[in-house]
């Protein structure tokens, strides 16, 4: 793979993040995982659109996966959106 995809998939990887309440998603789904778009947007005051806008950008990043049980989409954090969250705590 060439450097400039290397660079494109690391900006799409920091773009998964870069936002405050991506990283609010994060820290809940790191506490609390398997959650509804519902129940996120509920436990942090957003609306259902925005939380389910940031969602999707962050499952492109390959932070978390989703899951569908029988009544909605589940969603938790990969290993990848783990690591992320550590390295976040280690700049704050």
């Amino acid at each position: 793979m060439s450097q400039k995809l290397e660079y494109k998939k690391l900006e799409r990887i920091i773009k998964g993040f870069a936002n405050h309440r991506r990283l609010q998603i994060l820290e809940l789904l790191y506490n609390e995982p398997e959650l509804s778009v519902q129940e996120i947007s509920e436990k942090l005051k957003s609306e259902f659109k925005n939380i389910s806008a940031h969602i999707s950008k962050m499952a492109i990043a390959g932070l978390l996966v989703k899951r569908s049980d029988s009544k909605s989409i589940r969603h938790k954090l990969t290993k990848r959106g783990i690591i992320i969250l550590k390295f976040v705590r280690i700049l704050e």
